[in-house]
């Protein structure tokens, strides 16, 4: 490993170690203890019940593994809560149904909104119209044009998937200069794509490395398998393949499975249970995936409870929940799978 990659490397663990933090703070699955913390040097009791919060939750439709669980998961957070009422409309991606799922919510006079909007740019002005009515918004996943749109907002680490992706190829292709490596990118129109993308080449280009295959699925199960079976038809050798999603991984390992090959190995994309199990078992051509949290939702839900409620996050000073929080994408290996499996999404 060179220098600068070992440099790199220190100050991800330094990343990863303030994203466990607020992650145990904000997750969905809370201490059965009370959690305390300090706020301006005084103990806050932030599971204990306080002020009902009415929270309005809307996400696009539960066509995949992974919004599914995001959904999933912010219902379940808010069970756990005597004092959250949750109010869930059915997902859509309709963006002008979302947006009037949020009006409705306005009408309402909800005490919050969490939103993982379909189009972040289009659920922007009736999320600062939210805003401006005096309702806390949270804002998930996809962000808004406008920072006055939302209170907080909680974001996976696209850039950072990549980046741990092409982390973990140049360590298994130590030494390897001529290695081949290709990608199965998700809708290459999306800044998520993107930014996924070009953290996978900057640490590629770390070890000497570089994308020499690339397709682009869609996120679906049908879209993984036609571009992997291209993918495998233009590219006679391979040494490592890295799939950006785990949903349209079921594809890509029946195009895999189809084609007979099995030169290379997979690194997976978000982090399902159906691949973690693969891993753990090591008897296939998986050999790790990067978590993009599906415990979005319940972080949202939790951020919009203590914004309300004028509590903090238990293990930070400030006294005020973070403006924005944006999770941290590991590596997950059968060294450390059992530490991941039980957040799993199932795809």
């Amino acid at each position: 490993m060179s220098r600068n990659r070992t440099a790199r490397a220190g100050v991800i663990v330094a990343i990863l170690a303030t994203g466990v933090a607020l992650t145990a703070c904000t997750g969905n699955t809370p201490e059965t203890t009370t959690q305390t913390g300090s706020q301006g040097g005084v103990k806050v009791a932030n599971d204990e019940p306080g002020k009902k919060v009415v929270i309005g939750f809307s996400a696009p439709a539960a066509d995949h593994g992974w919004m599914a669980a995001i959904s999933a998961a912010a219902k379940a957070e808010a069970e756990k809560y005597s004092d959250v009422e949750l109010k869930v409309v059915e997902g859509t991606n309709d963006v002008s149904l979302q947006i009037s799922q949020v009006e409705t919510f306005i009408n309402d006079k909800v005490d919050a909104i969490v939103l993982l909007p379909f189009d972040g740019a289009a659920l922007t002005p009736v999320a600062l119209k939210a805003m401006k009515a005096g309702i806390t918004v949270i804002n998930v996943d996809r962000a808004f044009d406008s920072p006055f749109a939302a209170r907080s907002t909680v974001l996976g680490d696209n850039y950072g998937m990549g980046v741990s992706a092409g982390t973990y190829v140049c360590e298994k292709l130590d030494g390897k200069s001529d290695a081949v490596v290709a990608e199965i990118a998700g809708i290459d129109s999306l800044p998520l794509t993107q930014d996924r993308s070009k953290g996978f080449a900057d640490a590629l280009r770390e070890c000497g490395l570089k994308v020499n295959n690339r397709v682009a699925a869609e996120f679906t199960v049908e879209s993984g398998e036609k571009a992997a079976a291209n993918l495998l038809q233009a590219a006679p050798r391979v040494d490592a393949i890295w799939n950006h999603d785990d949903d349209q991984g079921i594809g890509v390992s029946a195009a895999i499975k189809n084609s007979g090959r099995g030169e290379f190995f997979l690194i997976g994309g978000a982090g399902s249970a159906n691949v973690m199990r693969e891993i753990k078992a090591d008897n296939g051509l998986h050999k790790a995936t990067v978590v993009y949290p599906s415990t979005q939702g319940a972080d949202g839900i939790r951020l919009a409870r203590l914004a309300v409620q004028g509590k903090s996050l238990g293990d930070l000073v400030e006294v005020e929940v973070p403006r924005q929080i944006e999770l941290f994408a590991p590596v997950v290996t059968k060294d450390n799978v059992d530490r991941y499996l039980p957040t799993a999404f199932e795809s």
